[in-house]
C-alpha cells in the first residue's frame, strides 16, 4: 500500500517515520523542507503537490494545524480532491472543528472519496513511540479497512461514530487535559507555598484517585522547569477555541473550560505560546509569587 502523508510537523514527522519503519511506502509533502529531506533519506518519495500525492496513493493522511489548512490541502486549488480517484480514502489526523470535518466529508463523498476524521492525543513523546490514542469518525467499513494503518502509529484506535465524531471526542479530550494540568498546577503551588516539597506531594498522591496520565507527564516537567513543547499552548488555545465554538453551537455551557482558556491567553500574552501547555503553572506562580521546583 502506498500512503500519502501531508504535514510533517512536531507530530506528523514521527508518525510518518513509524509508517516507514513498518514497511509502508510513503509519498510526503510539507513546507518544512528539512523534515521532507529527513523522510526522503528514510526512503519516502516526495510529492510535488497535494493533488500529485492523491493521484499516486490509495490513502492520504493529513496532519495539519487547524481547519483552514485541512480545507485548503484537501479541497483547495491543486488539492487532494483534484488528484484522488473514486474509492480513495483521506485520514485526517489533525485536530479540527467537527463542523469543518463534516463539510470536508460531504464534499469528498460527492466525488466518491471517503474521509475519516481521526485526531490523536499523546503529544510528541507518544508520536515518537507510536503509542498515540486515535479517535475516529466516519464510515465503519472504511475504519475497519484502515485500522491496521492507524494502529502502526498508536496504542489505541477507537471508532467513535459517524463523520465528525472523532473530532468531538478529541475536543472532549482537550477539555480534560487542560483542566487536569490546571488542577495539577494549583496543587503543586499550594504544596510549595505551604512549605511542603511538591515532589514528595506528587509521589504521595500519584498512586491514589488524583493520579492521572496528565499528572505523570506534566508534574515532572513543571518541577524540572522543562517547558519544551510536546504540545504547545498556542495549539491548545486553538483546540479550546473549537471546543467553545462547538459547545455554544449545541447549547452546552463550559465554565471551567472557558476559565482555563483565559488562563492560556494570559500565558500567551506573557510570551509562552510556543511553550508546552505545562507552562499553565506560570499563571499560578505569578498569582502566588512563587516558583514550583523540586
Amino acid at each position: 500500500m502506498k500512503i500519502g502523508f501531508i504535514g510533517l510537523g512536531i507530530m506528523g514527522k514521527p508518525m510518518a517515520k513509524n509508517l516507514v519503519k513498518a514497511g509502508y511506502q510513503l509519498v510526503v509533502l510539507d513546507l518544512n523542507k528539512p523534515a521532507v529531506e529527513e523522510l526522503k533519506a528514510l526512503g519516502a518519495e516526495v510529492g510535488t503537490s497535494n493533488a500529485d500525492i492523491a493521484s499516486k496513493c490509495e490513502v492520504i493522511i493529513t496532519m495539519l494545524p487547524n481547519s483552514p489548512q485541512v480545507k485548503q490541502v484537501v479541497l483547495g486549488e491543486n488539492g487532494v480532491i483534484e488528484g484522488a480517484k473514486p474509492g480513495t480514502v483521506v485520514i485526517d489526523m489533525s485536530s479540527i472543528a467537527p463542523l469543518a470535518s463534516r463539510e470536508i466529508y460531504a464534499a469528498l463523498e460527492e466525488k466518491e472519496i471517503h474521509l475519516l476524521d481521526a485526531p490523536v492525543s499523546g503529544g510528541e513523546p507518544k508520536a515518537i513511540e507510536g503509542t498515540l490514542a486515535v479517535m475516529v469518525g466516519g464510515k465503519k467499513e472504511v475504519f475497519d479497512k484502515y485500522y491496521d494503518v492507524m494502529k502502526v502509529m498508536a496504542a489505541s484506535v477507537v471508532y467513535v461514530g459517524e463523520s465528525g465524531a472523532g473530532n468531538v471526542a478529541k475536543l472532549c479530550n482537550q477539555v480534560v487535559v487542560a483542566l487536569n494540568i490546571s488542577a495539577v498546577s494549583e496543587a503543586l503551588i499550594l504544596a510549595k507555598k505551604a512549605g511542603v516539597d511538591p515532589d514528595l506531594v506528587y509521589q504521595a498522591i500519584r498512586g491514589g484517585l488524583a493520579g492521572s496520565t496528565v499528572m505523570e507527564a506534566k508534574a515532572p516537567m513543571i518541577m524540572d522547569r522543562n517547558f519544551q513543547p510536546g504540545f504547545r499552548i498556542d495549539l491548545h488555545i486553538k483546540d479550546l477555541n473549537n471546543v467553545l465554538e462547538t459547545s455554544h453551537g449545541v447549547g452546552v455551557p463550559l465554565p471551567l473550560t472557558a476559565q482555563v482558556m483565559e488562563i492560556m491567553q494570559a500565558i500567551k500574552v506573557d510570551g509562552c505560546g510556543v511553550e508546552d501547555h505545562a507552562s499553565i503553572v506560570k499563571y499560578y506562580e505569578k498569582l502566588a509569587n512563587i516558583e514550583v521546583t523540586r
